[in-house]
This record gives C-alpha cells, structure tokens and sequence, in this order.
C-alpha cells in the first residue's frame, strides 16, 4: 500500500502553495508540520483529488489518483478543518446523510454510524442537533463522517484547531486508536498534536517539505543545542532580539529563558534536553523584531 507523490507543484497565480513535493506514505501516521500558511491544507486538497496541480502526480498503488476517481475516494475519509454541516440535523441524521452521500446501504450506515459513535463516545449525542454540539463534540463528529466508508487513507486537517487540552489529548488517542491497518495522515502547527502519536514528522516550510523522520530523528538534527538561563529583567529584550527564545518565565529579579543557539548564551546556561517544540522554533521561528514571511 503505497501513496507517492512525485515531483508535485500547486501554483496559485505567481505563488507556489506546493513546491515540487516527493514523498511516499504507507501505513502508519504521518504529521505534517508546519506554521499556517506552509502550503498544508493546498496538499491535502490535492491528495483528496479537490485540486488537480499544476505539475507531477500522485498515485495510489501505482495507479493516478485523478484517473483513478471515484475507485480511489472510495478509499478516502477526510476530515477538513472547517467541515459543513447542516445545524438542525441530529448527529444520526447527518451521519447517515453523509453515509447515502458515500453510497453505503442504509443497513450497513446504521451499523457504522452506531460502532462509531460508541467508538468517539458520542452515542447519548446522537439524537441532539449539531448546532448544539460542543466544539470538541463536532470534531468527534467529523471524525466519524470521514470514517464512515472504513478508509484505507484518513485525512485529517488541524483536526483539533479550537480545542481544550482535555478534548486534544481525547482526539490523539482516537486517532492513534484509528490507525491501525491504514495510512493516516495529520496536519497540524501544534507540536504536541503528533509528537507522540505520529510514525513520521514531516515539516513543510514554503511549500516544501524540508524535513522528515521520526520525533527522536528530527530533534537529533537540529544542529544547535538547547540552554536555559537566568537573565536580568531589563537584558530579556536583547536577548529577544539575538536568540530564537523558546520560552520565558518570570522569577524573582529577572526572567528565566529557554533559548536556541550554537553557543552558550550567557555565562549561567546550562543546556537542556531539547524537544520537539525546540525543533519546530529551530526550523520556523523567527527572532523578535522579525518578519515572519512563512505565513
């Protein structure tokens, strides 16, 4: 089971939203990481056949995807980051809307939607309208309309944009729950949605994928080192200005920084574990006083 993209673009008038992609994906989950605006959402639309690129392919088992066309969304479940719906539907009545859209029988879709929702923990939901639904609770939905076929590939775009803590740490489990015998693939700018969860990081950066491997991989790539350090409250500006500064916390007569660089930043850093969150400031922050000119 292999998806390949090859050598694949998406160019939005003199904008290049994708950027001469290649990558191949099997089972497993797989993060795509990367600031708003890195080109995230443009390639799972074109992985979910809704844009066609500009140049190069993909294929699913050898076979084109465009050409393949409704043979290949048979396979697919996505789950997009703002998905529609109908707000007085019941979640029943929506799901099962969703399920004769996909073209299952109504016995088979009743089936489905009743496992699903038991598996998301919606099943005392199902007869309340969607407008009424917590946020975290339409993403659960969400989830199961893009299930509802048993997709070999799931698709899932900022799948926990808007959530509680409490409700991202339920979706990582769901999803990892999911994955087994399928290829899942996540975007996300939230490290900690995929640190633990995903089998491969990919971090895509002005429509290129820049980076890939596992978390333990990526954080031993990253060429600088990690230090924190106690600095004077009036010096915690400079210091913003030089340093890719991961964190700031107030102590009594200064600030303490968690900082990136090659060398010790001050005399009292000592150096620290560094993490995946380290890796992501590493390959995407900016310093202070900086334009962001990834989003």
């Amino acid at each position: 089971m292999e998806l390949k993209l090859l050598d694949v673009s998406k160019e939005f008038q003199d904008i290049a939203a994708v950027d001469h992609v290649s990558y191949s994906l099997a089972n497993g989950v797989y993060g795509l990481l990367g600031v708003n605006g890195a080109g995230k959402t443009t390639l799972m639309r074109i992985l979910c056949t809704l844009l066609k690129p500009t140049s190069g392919s993909v294929t699913w088992n050898g076979k084109d995807i465009f050409a393949m066309d409704g043979e290949y969304r048979k396979l697919l479940g996505y789950l997009p980051q703002d998905f529609g719906y109908y707000p007085d539907f019941t979640v029943y009545d929506y799901l099962m809307y969703i399920a004769s859209i996909k073209g299952l029988r109504p016995a088979v879709a009743k089936r489905r939607t009743d496992a699903l929702l038991a598996q998301v923990g919606l099943s005392n939901m199902k007869q309340k309208k969607m407008k009424k639904l917590s946020g975290g609770m339409k993403r659960r939905a969400g989830i199961v309309q893009a299930m509802l076929n048993n997709p070999r590939i799931l698709i899932l775009d900022e799948p926990t944009a808007g959530l509680d803590p409490n409700e991202r740490i339920r979706f990582r489990n769901l999803i990892s729950e999911l994955s087994e015998e399928r290829l899942v693939l996540l975007s996300t700018h939230i490290v900690s949605d995929i640190e633990y969860i995903a089998n491969e990081i990919l971090l895509m950066k002005k429509g290129r994928i820049t980076m890939s491997g596992t978390a333990e991989t990526l954080i031993h790539s990253m060429p600088e080192k990690v230090w924190s350090c106690e600095v004077p409250k009036a010096m915690v500006d400079s210091f913003l200005k030089r340093y890719k500064v991961a964190n700031v916390k107030t102590v009594h007569g200064g600030a303490r920084l968690r900082i990136i660089s090659a060398n010790p930043p001050a005399e009292n850093a000592c150096l620290e574990t560094p993490s995946l969150e380290d890796v992501f400031l590493y390959y995407f922050g900016e310093k202070a006083g900086q334009e962001d000119d990834q989003i």
